[in-house]
């Protein structure tokens, strides 16, 4: 019986590639010179420290760009409010993955609602979804590619 898995992550190891490579380029860009501009992270929180409100935008913008080209979905990221105090700005950023079980009984719901024959079970933090074809499955993978969840979806562990 074929199965396949809805799961959400990102590769972290990619993700501090990225950072790296957001602060290489804030340090060499001529319009952050003599700033004190900062890119932070510690676990799945990402803090962009700079002077203003409109650098935090321009840093977020290379931070996006850099994950887009180490092929990073930025659905992923959970972008908090600026924090501007005196002489300084913050913002967190936040790197969201796995499901919960909130997103899971949904997409539970959205799948048996189709009325495909399948069968869709949740397994801690991903979907299982199982049926007697492999054209089956795919209608599933189709159905949730045109769904609109906050999050983006892989789908992994395809067996036949």
């Amino acid at each position: 019986m074929p199965t396949f898995d809805v799961v959400s992550e990102v590769d972290m190891h990619e993700v501090t590639n990225a950072i790296d490579q957001a602060k290489r380029e804030i340090n060499t860009r001529f319009d952050f010179k003599g700033t004190k501009s900062d890119i932070e992270s510690e676990g799945q929180t990402i803090t962009l420290i700079s002077e203003s409100d409109f650098q935090l935008n321009q840093m977020l913008d290379i931070l996006r760009t850099k994950m887009v080209k180490r092929k990073i979905d930025v659905g992923c990221l959970s972008v908090g409010e600026p924090l501007v105090s005196g002489q300084q700005a913050r913002q967190s950023v936040t790197v969201r993955q796995g499901l919960d079980t909130d997103l899971c009984r949904k997409v539970v719901k959205q799948i048996k609602t189709a009325k495909l024959k399948v069968q869709a079970s949740i397994q801690g933090d991903r979907v299982r979804v199982s049926g007697k074809k492999r054209d089956d499955l795919q209608e599933v993978i189709a159905l949730l590619k045109e769904s609109d969840y906050e999050l983006p979806f892989q789908y992994e562990n395809f067996r036949d």
